[in-house]
């Protein structure tokens, strides 16, 4: 008798009428064997596969007692095993013992141990595939009231979105001279990148030196009053960091960013014709303001029909969907991920998405509390930066300086405590315009002096960054374009003659 003949497949019969899930006994024996004849042969496996992995339960004991025996530092042979398996029931004629004797005598080679594992933990994979599916379809003809098809269609794309990320081999332990080779191929790739930055260029050159650019994983607040520009400097950031893609495909098929990056943008207060109208105002220099209202010239109307034709393959994603809970917006952040490709994520702005759990629809603050720690979660989950917009609350303008402070975040204990860093943006122009005196006074000239010195300056300050310095960038301010530009420096002037 074979030793397939004596496993047991739990659905393995001759009148089964029933498709039999995929799995691959041989695999999972030839494996087994060969771990038993030389245990090195477990450490080329241990690191993807464990016991859940097998299709056949005894083989999935088999390999949760080898597991613990050679952790421990013990040898993991047909004898060893014998005292933890002894118990188990006979396997066709043989006992466990034997089974597993049979196993070692059976075992001609460790070398394709690697290659038995990865089927079977494709075939797991597979097998998981096919109950995400049975449950997808129980659910949708018993669903309950609560279990709305919204609902059924989050929870299967974020298991889906899990299978599909943890799905991936892990390398285990590596020689320092293979992590200085990874090290080096970072440093390669930041130095091709734009800016040469470890993250990904804003294109705000001074904002980038302080922060090394959008780190992946991170939850990024971007804070600010009302007409501060908050949506126009994270719609420059997102539109800078899409139009600079650049792609390589990989020999296993993926595309790798080498530069740039796909965005999504979450708009949930403007609609995606009133974005893209920002954007070819910024980047055809007309005024949005003309083109909302069929002002424009020959000239300027020619150069948006030329730039709206240069941004067609931009890829920038624009959800404008409004009053999303957490969880849709990261149910379509995973599927673009999984069907696009996703590099950042912008969110304006955070007090418009809701809780998706009944506590937090107790209270603003714990929804808050929800929410940011949903977005920092889905950050690290997808392995993007996220940039998130903020309102402000009132008291800024109680003082008599208003540039923002943490404490000025609305709920702030929650958004401070997630954030990895929070920026403000701060325009002093905009405050000295409602304080304008009575022309002819001494006031009305020192305040056109103040205007003067403020006039297209706007602030970005950098309030908490957890990994690196806090401090204040200077940016230029085109309120026409409603466009964030870099300011020249002395040292960047070209030299004064005379």
């Amino acid at each position: 008798m074979t030793i397939q003949a004596l496993s047991r497949p739990l659905d393995q019969r001759p009148d089964a009428d029933f498709r039999t899930v995929p799995h691959n006994i041989e695999a999972e024996q030839a494996l087994l064997g060969a771990i038993l004849v030389n245990n090195e042969a477990f450490y080329r496996v241990s690191d993807f596969l464990v016991p859940e992995h097998f299709f056949d339960p005894v083989h999935q004991r088999i390999f949760d007692v080898v597991s613990r025996l050679i952790r421990a530092n013990k040898t993991a042979t047909p004898v060893t095993l014998k005292t933890f398996l002894e118990r188990e029931e006979p396997i066709g004629e043989l006992s466990v013992p034997a089974y597993l004797a049979r196993l070692a005598s059976a075992a001609t080679t460790v070398i394709n141990a690697e290659d038995y594992g990865r089927t079977i933990y494709d075939l797991a994979t597979r097998r998981r595939l096919i109950a995400i599916g049975e449950d997808m379809v129980n659910t949708a003809y018993d669903a309950g009231v609560e279990m709305t098809p919204a609902k059924q269609i989050e929870i299967t794309e974020q298991r889906l979105f899990e299978l599909a990320e943890t799905g991936k081999y892990g390398s285990g332990f590596l020689r320092f001279g293979e992590a200085l080779k990874d090290a080096i191929d970072m440093a390669s790739k930041a130095y091709q990148r734009d800016g040469h930055l470890s993250g990904i260029a804003t294109g705000l050159r001074d904002l980038d030196d302080l922060m090394g650019g959008l780190q992946p994983s991170d939850l990024i607040i971007l804070a600010g009053r009302p007409a501060m520009g908050k949506t126009a400097l994270a719609t420059n950031i997102a539109f800078h960091i899409a139009s600079r893609y650049k792609g390589r495909q990989l020999p296993d098929g993926r595309v790798e960013t080498i530069d740039g990056g796909i965005v999504g943008f979450f708009s949930l207060e403007m609609s995606a014709e009133q974005l893209a109208t920002r954007i070819i105002s910024e980047q055809a220099a007309v005024s949005s303001e003309n083109i909302r209202r069929g002002k424009t010239t020959r000239e300027e109307f020619d150069r948006l029909v030329d730039v709206a034709q240069r941004l067609q393959s931009v890829p920038l994603y624009i959800d404008a969907t409004g009053g999303l809970s957490i969880a849709q917006l990261a149910a379509r952040a995973r599927r673009l991920k999984r069907q696009k490709g996703l590099d950042m994520l912008v969110i304006d702005y955070l007090q418009l998405l809701t809780g998706s759990s009944k506590r937090a629809s107790d209270s603003r603050v714990q929804e808050i509390t929800e929410i940011t720690t949903g977005l920092k979660a889905l950050a690290k989950e997808l392995n993007v930066p996220i940039l998130a917009l903020s309102q402000l609350s009132r008291q800024v303008e109680a003082r008599e300086d208003k540039r923002p402070q943490l404490a000025d975040l609305r709920e702030s204990g929650s958004i401070e405590q997630d954030a990895d860093v929070v920026l403000f943006v701060y325009r002093e122009e905009y405050y000295l315009k409602n304080k304008k005196p009575r022309e002819g006074t001494p006031e009305f000239e020192t305040w056109q002096d103040e205007m003067a010195r403020a006039h297209g300056l706007a602030e970005v300050i950098i309030g908490k960054q957890r990994h690196g310095p806090t401090g204040t960038v200077n940016l230029a301010f085109l309120a026409e374009f409603t466009r964030f530009d870099n300011l020249a420096n002395d040292a960047r002037l070209p030299e004064r003659f005379g």
